[in-house]
């Protein structure tokens, strides 16, 4: 009973994360926004029999934040005579990302007892697994393809067009960017979560989900490199090496991971020998590594095609100060989000909009201070992203916002490190 309760979850969750629509509802009707009227209900029940509505000041903070960004866009798009409203409606969005994360974190609840930051990256990471297995399996089994694409609608015509990999909702650079989230967080709970450091099939799982994710996912998205980084740098900087220390514990832990890289470089050089399919999804995934390898140059047809013909600036003090009020890349041929955002809505719209996940990153770090280099990491990925795409992270801060607590360490930090007794002085 209980697995089948994890199972539900792992669904719901999915669906939060990864929306799709369904071929017997409507076009414009998805889980995303299904789950946000269930969390809606929800949060009205919970109002209801506490006799009180309870928003906390920090998302009512973040609700002014998004409604000035969407003050601006519309602006842009009255003053240029426009009906772009594409961002003027971010309010709606983020608390449409709000409900839905109420939820799913009330699901998590229901079913442990507790919402916390562990449950939730379990749950995001076995989600995100199985996305990448769902995908393999669509590329590999023709009726199994048949029977997703006959009751998921997630634009699948055009994803075979273009040969890329998809699982169910995830697809393209939106996948990327959330595969890159959990990549994150995976390497932040093993980090920081001592329970997580002292069970070896935690550990296990938690870095098959991270290596699967790092190949797969960049064969689905090669935006996933982003996440692969970040998580990489993560890592080096909690083991101590710029502390002139480094911890037993760390040590261990990068002792898994030299194991697990082995291990997921050897299935994939494998893999990469004896099938056809797998080595032109390899290469495609890896490409600048190849193109590095094989020619000593770093280089994509997607960076050479960004750096050639996307990086497209305003050409007015009008269009710079308060943008076009256009966004849609048929506008202007670009699919950067700096450009886009600022083409839109200008430095005065992109600016209310960065500054958001500054803020963001500011007040989790001020009450989460253990997982300072998480959300610092997080926002330095939403920077990146905007380098390719023009898209987020709020779904990942709202679930956030969801949780009944954020940390799941019964002892303290700096007392299991003492407890040790154990160091390696570099």
């Amino acid at each position: 009973m209980r697995f089948i309760q994890y199972i539900a979850v792992g669904i719901l969750t999915s669906f939060y994360f990864f929306p799709i629509g369904f071929s017997f509802l409507p076009e414009s009707v998805n889980t995303k926004m299904i789950i946000a009227v269930l969390g809606t209900l929800l949060y009205g029940s919970k109002c209801l029999r506490i006799g009180q509505t309870v928003v906390s000041e920090r998302i009512l903070m973040i609700i002014l934040i998004a409604c000035g960004f969407s003050l601006v866009s519309f602006i842009a798009t009255d003053i240029n005579y426009t009906t772009d409203y594409s961002y003027a409606t971010y309010f709606a969005s983020l608390g449409v990302w709000l409900a839905g994360a109420f939820t799913v974190c009330s699901a998590i609840k229901t079913v442990h007892g507790e919402a916390t930051f562990k449950l939730l990256t379990l749950y995001l990471a076995a989600v995100c697994f199985v996305q990448c297995v769902l995908a393999l399996m669509i590329d590999n089994i023709p009726s199994f393809q048949l029977f997703i694409d006959s009751y998921v609608q997630q634009g699948q015509q055009f994803f075979t067009e273009v040969d890329r990999l998809y699982g169910i909702g995830a697809a393209l650079d939106p996948a990327g960017v959330r595969f890159s989230i959990v990549l994150i967080m995976i390497v932040g709970l093993l980090c920081k979560d001592v329970n997580v450091r002292r069970s070896r099939i935690q550990i296990f799982l938690l870095l098959l989900s991270f290596f699967t994710i790092t190949i797969v996912g960049n064969i689905i998205s090669r935006t996933t490199i982003l996440g692969v980084g970040c998580a990489a740098l993560y890592f080096i900087f909690s083991s101590g090496l710029f502390r002139n220390v480094v911890r037993y514990d760390s040590i261990k832990l990068g002792l898994w991971f030299a194991g697990m890289l082995i291990i997921s470089v050897g299935v994939a050089s494998f893999l990469y020998q004896t099938d056809d399919v797998f080595r032109e999804h390899m290469r495609f995934a890896f490409e600048g590594f190849f193109n590095w390898a094989e020619t000593g140059v770093w280089r994509t047809d997607s960076t050479d095609k960004l750096n050639r013909e996307m990086w497209i600036w305003p050409t007015d003090l009008k269009t710079w100060v308060i943008g076009s009020g256009l966004f849609g890349n048929w506008a202007y041929g670009t699919d950067i989000g700096y450009c886009r955002f600022i083409l839109y809505c200008g430095i005065i719209g992109f600016s209310v909009f960065a500054f958001l996940f500054i803020y963001l990153t500011v007040i989790f770090i001020h009450q989460n201070p253990t997982y300072w280099l998480l959300f610092m990491f997080l926002m330095v990925l939403t920077f990146l992203i905007w380098i390719k795409v023009s898209t987020d992270i709020f779904l990942i801060y709202a679930l956030f916002f969801c949780l009944d607590r954020f940390a799941d360490e019964p002892i303290k930090e700096e007392d299991y490190e003492n407890n040790l007794q154990y160091s390696s002085h570099i």
